[in-house]
């Protein structure tokens, strides 16, 4: 198994995911700027869209974005507590969130890393952000992760794209139970790994 990454971006999801699960893989560091891969292969014959992440399994099958990908390796795992049963309320709730991070946070942040977006456009993107920042900071007023008490693939999710305030300045003292988050999500063993693996730190 191969997951094609690039250091820090979404790609850092599934890699958490896959030592989460101690689950044998190799990592494939992608320039998504370029549409290399470390090798010098074309990473379109990877990925037709040319963006990470991409696992691709051992009889050659690739899978791409990043919310299938989590919940592909914790099912094969056998993790449940990483992504609940198939078909059960709690499955339901983890896409739930899979998907506001996917489209409210993910999305969120993508025009402020756009050259050609203006800075008033920014402004506004930055404003709608910091809504959801802020009804995130609600929900962990009373509960330590998305599901409430548990780890889920979903923070491995929402931790990746929350990492990207610090490259775009954006002030976060507003939100303490955030950082809390932030922090323990941060202390998790495999969440070191991964970051130390993809030279995020030390």
């Amino acid at each position: 198994m191969k997951l094609y990454y690039a250091p820090g971006v979404c790609s850092l999801s599934p890699h958490i995911v896959l030592r989460e699960t101690r689950t044998p893989f190799e990592l494939v560091k992608t320039d998504i700027r370029s549409k290399k891969v470390a090798d010098g292969s074309n990473f379109f014959e990877v990925n037709p869209n040319g963006y990470v992440p991409a696992l691709q399994l051992d009889d050659g099958t690739i899978i791409t974005e990043g919310p299938a990908i989590v919940q592909y390796v914790a099912d094969r795992a056998g993790a449940t507590e990483l992504a609940p049963a198939n078909g059960t309320i709690e499955r339901t709730k983890l896409q739930q969130w899979l998907n506001f991070v996917s489209t409210e946070i993910h999305k969120g942040f993508s025009p402020l890393f756009n050259p050609k977006m203006p800075d008033d456009g920014k402004a506004v993107v930055r404003e709608r952000l910091l809504e959801r920042f802020a009804f995130l900071e609600k929900h962990f007023g009373a509960n330590d992760y998305l599901m409430g008490r548990q780890f889920t693939v979903a923070d491995a999710y929402l931790f990746t794209t929350l990492g990207w305030t610090k490259p775009l300045s954006i002030d976060m003292t507003h939100f303490p139970s955030l950082q809390s988050y932030v922090a323990r999500v941060m202390a998790r063993p495999a969440v070191q790994e991964a970051m130390k693996a993809e030279g995020l730190i030390k």
